[in-house]
């Protein structure tokens, strides 16, 4: 074997030859029935396979604000890695699986245009692409099979498909079809079959051309249906869209240019010299979208800015399923019909009385902008993560303060003036606030009117953090502040902000990020500060052997001078200051204390500091204040550093580094910001 040889077949045995044959499977009219009697599933409507290929992939079911929320594990995108995973957006998922589950069912709604409709960047085409790639992918499967059929004809029958020997149904028809309407209820009777899902129909005629020919077979053999079967060859139908097989989109374009032909097909010149006539059928090309994505699924883009020429082929393709090709009766269709629009253009149609008939035919979803902070983030994580930029570290928040901000502007001020747009971020979140419960958060959300159909779309903000990423302001790293400014900088010439006051509310609301942001990074940096477990575990024990003595009236041993003193009161009140317990409660917070560990130590657990989370925070702050007296935060920000303290701020920058995701670079930078906050803290207590 030559090395070209030996090459060429390394190659080819990547492939799969038996995989290969089942997919390409072929039979007699005999061999089909077989197969359908094995399963009967073969024979479903587009509807009930969409609807199918969706719960193939699973579902979780969870409680949100005691409403239950059904997740398809589909739409988290499996097939393709989680590439166009859809976050945030289960309700409205919800509701468009409920409409495939109703029209599989054949209660109506197979009879609808599915119009998704919502702001720019809300996913709508994500999805549509999701549900194409899905066919594509359940078509291949055993359990998503699909068939269709090709004339074959001996040499002296091939007028019939102008001199071929096999010829292809135009439009990928069901091969039951070819049983003739009046037999076909007594046909599945007689065949046994019951369907596992859902009950066996064939409904509809063969298209034209298949029509002709079948027609043309009956007359030759005198009308012996079985003789005519036996020039029916059924082959395995997989979904392709760029084959342009069972997966159509069309998108609109400019008035001049838009021809309906696109649609339902057009007349094939060449042929007529073949057959004779611009009226036979098989001089017709059956190649508009609607005619290739028979037995699958048709996506119209931007679908309401299609010419009112189109509205009439798209008006009977839903309601009566049939298309109407020029100069040929009425013909058959089964696809589910999905369009997408966005505000603006649905506006135009609730204005425009002449597309009435439109809208009655019409199940209207909204896909709103994602209102669930934690979910926003998920967007951008996708792309923008540390093994994913490479080059560039991004700072711990970055991407939580972007998103955010995105959040925020999609949110309707609450009705309740006690309550703060972030606190209701937070509520939504499914963050628990003091006075509000579950029946609140519902509440808040009944009350809004157009919640997460307007704000900033998820695509400006990937934009921004693409720029982030390609400044030249910084050497190794982004932080939330060189965002936050790409955002505000961006606002300026944002085309779909339609006013100045809606430019200064995106603007104060990136003000409110800029203020949670500060109060982030000062925990954190104070936790890192006060991260010396040791010292921690010291005040602790100190701490509670003064509220033991205090609250059993006894004396506290000084370790120093061994003599016994009075409980210290002042470091007992200066660690219960920092979680805000008053003057008038501090006894009571002291039993409950010295009763945890009681209650600890009958179940035969020790108490540590971190036991207890409410005391575990004021150590840490009562720590950070010693701790930070002696580090001198302040003097970060000086270029002269005595050594002591330069090794205490390494300590507390290598935490930083450790526990929190920082690099060096964006540790440095983190200090420095606290440390101007402490320091302008201390400027106003001087004042």
């Amino acid at each position: 074997m030559s090395p070209k040889q030996s090459l060429l077949h390394k190659i080819g045995s990547h492939q799969n030859i038996e995989e290969y044959q089942h997919l390409h499977w072929e039979g007699s009219f005999e061999d089909y029935l077989d197969e359908v009697r094995e399963d009967p599933n073969i024979v479903r409507t587009a509807y009930q396979r969409l609807y199918d290929m969706v719960l193939s992939y699973g579902t979780e079911e969870y409680i949100d604000n005691k409403k239950k929320i059904v997740k398809y594990k589909f739409f988290e995108d499996p097939i393709n890695g989680g590439h166009d995973a859809i976050y945030g957006l289960d309700i409205p998922l919800m509701r468009l699986v409920n409409v495939f589950k109703s029209a599989a069912n054949e209660y109506g709604t197979e009879k609808r245009i599915i119009l998704l409709h919502g702001p720019v960047g809300s996913s709508k085409s994500t999805i549509v692409r999701l549900l194409k790639r899905g066919l594509e992918e359940y078509a291949r499967s055993d359990s998503g099979r699909v068939f269709t059929f090709s004339w074959t004809m001996p040499e002296e029958l091939q007028h019939l498909t102008g001199g071929q020997e096999e010829m292809a149904d135009p439009m990928n028809d069901e091969p039951l079809k070819l049983i003739p309407v009046e037999w076909r209820d007594k046909a599945i009777e007689e065949m046994g079959l019951e369907g596992n899902r859902y009950p066996i129909r064939i409904d509809g005629e063969l298209n034209p051309a298949s029509r002709f020919i079948f027609k043309e077979l009956m007359k030759h053999y005198s009308g012996d249906w079985t003789r005519v079967m036996e020039h029916v060859k059924v082959r395995r139908l997989l979904f392709s869209e760029k084959d342009r097989v069972g997966v159509g989109t069309f998108q609109p374009k400019d008035e001049k240019n838009q021809d309906s032909t696109e649609l339902t097909g057009d007349i094939n010149y060449r042929k007529i010299a073949v057959y004779g006539s611009d009226s036979d059928p098989r001089a017709f090309n059956f190649d508009g979208e609607f005619c290739v994505a028979n037995r699958g699924l048709i996506e119209f883009v931007e679908i309401l800015k299609l010419d009112v020429a189109f509205l009439y082929d798209l008006l009977g393709a839903t309601q009566e399923r049939k298309i109407k090709p020029k100069k040929f009766a009425q013909t058959d269709i089964d696809e589910v019909i999905i369009g997408h629009t966005n505000e603006p253009e649905y506006r135009k149609l609730l204005n425009n009385e002449y597309m009435e008939a439109l809208r009655d035919r019409t199940v209207k979803i909204d896909i709103p902008y994602i209102t669930k902070y934690s979910e926003e983030i998920k967007i951008y994580k996708k792309d923008f993560n540390n093994e994913k930029v490479k080059g560039k570290h991004i700072a711990p928040h970055t991407i939580e303060m972007a998103a955010m901000w995105g959040v925020l502007t999609r949110l309707e001020d609450p009705k309740k003036h006690d309550l703060t747009l972030l606190q209701k971020l937070k509520l939504y979140d499914g963050k628990t606030l003091t006075g509000y419960t579950q029946d609140n958060v519902k509440e808040l959300r009944k009350e809004t009117e157009r919640e997460g159909l307007e704000g900033i779309s998820p695509r400006y903000i990937q934009d921004k953090l693409s720029n982030a990423l390609v400044t030249d302001k910084t050497d190794s790293s982004i932080n939330p502040f060189l965002v936050l400014n790409e955002l505000e900088g961006g606002l300026k010439n944002h085309g779909l902000i339609n006013s100045e006051e809606e430019r200064n509310r995106y603007r104060e609301l990136l003000g409110v990020v800029k203020q949670e942001y500060e109060d982030i990074v000062k925990n954190e940096v104070q936790r890192a500060i006060s991260a010396d477990e040791e010292a921690i575990s010291k005040l602790c024990a100190n701490y509670i052997d003064n509220v033991k003595a205090y609250t059993q009236k006894e004396k506290v041993r000084n370790k120093y001078t061994g003599q016994y003193e009075e409980p210290d009161e002042r470091l007992m009140r200066s660690i219960e200051e920092k979680i805000d317990i008053p003057e008038s409660r501090k006894d009571d917070f002291r039993r409950e204390i010295m009763n945890y560990i009681g209650a600890l130590a009958i179940e035969g657990n020790q108490f540590q500091f971190d036991t207890n989370e409410r005391l575990h925070k004021a150590l840490e702050l009562k720590l950070f204040e010693d701790q930070k007296d002696s580090i001198k935060l302040a003097s970060v920000v000086s270029n002269v550093v005595d050594k002591e303290t330069q090794e205490k701020i390494d300590i507390v920058k290598q935490r930083l580094i450790k526990h929190y995701g920082y690099n060096e670079e964006s540790a440095t930078d983190v200090l420095n910001f606290v440390a101007s906050i402490f320091a302008r803290g201390d400027s106003k207590k001087e004042d």
